[in-house]
């Protein structure tokens, strides 16, 4: 069997026969950390990105559900890559292969005019149709509540500390657009000078603002000017204080207990390390 397809299920298998018939792969992209497989794969001269989930997964839905609805601006201009085959019952995508080096870890991630890009380019995804909802706020909250009562290594008094802060939060109407959810340079790449993105499996329905949360306590704190660049190429700054810490919040318990789940060590860290800021930049609000 080639290496790779050994993740991927018979079922996907079948399809990916129909699809590609005797493609090879070339390279496996999976992360690891998680259960869906990334095979880079070339059929009839062309190269192209295969997208396997496990049978928990339930990011390849809604990232068909993003190639279908709302990457437009962004295919239109070979920034994103083109949806060619895909079942969300088999948990199985093909997208044509987009060229470029990844930005993380590269000399283009300290670059303000990757950030630049980068921000011009949320800016098209957001500028799509605004949807009301008046219950975000309070399932985002639920959300929050329930990853405290499950598996984490939170402390006990700081678990306490954040479940009376998120009780006592207002539910106000929020707007609702387009999002990527992980918008970070680990899912850009640089080709030819220009940025483009990938791997679309958080994407959803959420306040603009949300799309800022990683690039806020990895890029941008580490380097103030690749801010300023993402904002002038963004072209406003959503990030309303009341809106934003709720965001922050929800972020930090978020990722400790996602990277604890998963058994990402540094991760976590940084996770805690985020909860530990979001709480004492809370507790100056109030001096």
């Amino acid at each position: 069997m080639v290496s790779g397809l050994e993740k991927v299920s018979q079922r996907q298998r079948a399809l990916l026969d129909q699809w590609l018939p005797g493609a090879s792969v070339e390279r496996d992209h999976s992360w690891g950390l998680v259960e869906t497989a990334v095979l880079e794969m070339t059929y009839a001269g062309s190269r192209f990105i295969v997208k396997a989930g496990g049978d928990d997964d339930h990011h390849i839905e809604r990232e068909l559900h993003a190639h279908r609805q709302w990457l437009g601006p962004w295919t239109s201009r070979g920034r994103a890559p083109t949806l060619v085959h895909g079942s969300a019952t088999a948990k199985l995508l093909v997208t044509g292969y987009l060229p470029g080096e990844l930005v993380l870890g590269s000399e283009h991630a300290d670059d303000p005019a990757t950030y630049r890009q980068a921000g011009e380019l949320l800016a098209l995804l957001h500028t799509q149709p605004v949807v009301i909802d008046e219950h975000y706020e309070r399932r985002e909250n639920e959300k929050s509540l329930a990853l405290l009562s499950g598996r984490h290594r939170i402390g006990a008094a700081t678990v306490q500390r954040l479940r009376a802060e998120i009780i006592a939060w207002p539910t106000p109407a929020a707007a609702l657009v387009p999002t990527h959810g992980d918008w970070q340079p680990r899912n850009w790449l640089v080709h030819d000078d220009l940025v483009s993105v990938i791997d679309f499996g958080r994407a959803a329905m959420r306040p603009a603002l949300t799309d800022f949360a990683r690039l806020a306590v990895q890029d941008f704190r580490r380097n103030p000017n690749l801010e300023t660049a993402f904002l002038d190429g963004y072209g406003t700054d959503p990030r309303e204080n009341y809106a934003w810490r709720r965001t922050q919040v929800r972020e930090a318990i978020g990722t400790a207990a996602w990277a604890h789940r998963v058994g990402a060590e540094s991760f976590e860290a940084q996770g805690h390390r985020m909860i530990s800021e979001v709480l004492s930049a809370g507790q100056r609000s109030h001096v």
